[in-house]
């Protein structure tokens, strides 16, 4: 009976310091996720929003499925006319641009 007394005693002490020491990897581990994989991709949505909201008549862009053309029109928030080829014209979704081509020969 004096052992399990003794047992039940040492396992009362030492209560709240082991639960900061169990939550600290958790708040740990959070931490480099937020710092690896959230903030750089919240990053990267800003700039592509941005990049999006700067879109203009003439710029060279690229589609999210490949295509390679010219904006003719930016018809609303969410649509843009691309020219892909002479007197052909499509119609995008703004969102789906992923690059706008610069042009180094422009003076």
């Amino acid at each position: 009976m004096f052992i399990s007394e003794a047992l039940a005693q040492g396992a009362s002490s030492g209560g709240g310091s082991g639960f900061l020491i169990q939550i600290a990897p958790l708040v740990l581990i959070f931490a480099v996720f937020y710092f690896l994989l959230i903030r750089p991709q919240q990053k990267k949505m800003k700039e592509h929003r941005s990049m999006v909201e700067a879109l203009s008549k003439g710029d060279k862009v690229v589609t999210a499925g490949g295509l390679v053309g010219q904006i003719s029109k930016i018809e609303s928030d969410r649509i843009a006319l691309v020219e892909i080829a002479e007197n052909v014209k499509v119609q995008v979704v703004r969102s789906t641009i992923t690059e706008v081509i610069k042009d180094d020969n422009k003076k």
